[in-house]
């Protein structure tokens, strides 16, 4: 998943987007943000506290989505007579997994 960022939207404004892909999967998080201002304290304030909401909104959001593929991938593998970790994968969901060759 690609981190969080701050980014322009077609210069109508700033949002805020997060962006998960697989190779089966892509998922677009995006919460829209009011315009940063540099003019007075307040406006910056409020700037600063909108974007603060709006972290939280889209942290809520992924992690309900990670763990709806969590179960999805879980009912997977029990159809098909695997039995999953469940704290390893929520240890890995969604990284990549790098096996130890010693």
């Amino acid at each position: 998943m690609a981190p969080a960022s701050d980014s322009m939207n077609d210069g109508s404004g700033t949002s805020l987007k997060a962006d998960y892909a697989t190779p089966t999967t892509t998922k677009t998080f995006s919460y829209p943000l009011p315009p940063a201002s540099n003019t007075s304290t307040k406006e910056k304030t409020f700037h600063l506290s909108e974007l603060r909401k709006s972290v939280v909104k889209l942290q809520e959001e992924v992690n309900g989505f990670l763990t709806t593929k969590m179960e999805e991938d879980k009912a997977l593998a029990a159809s098909a007579g695997m039995k999953a970790d469940d704290q390893a994968e929520e240890e890995n969901y969604g990284e990549e997994k790098v096996e130890d060759g010693s």
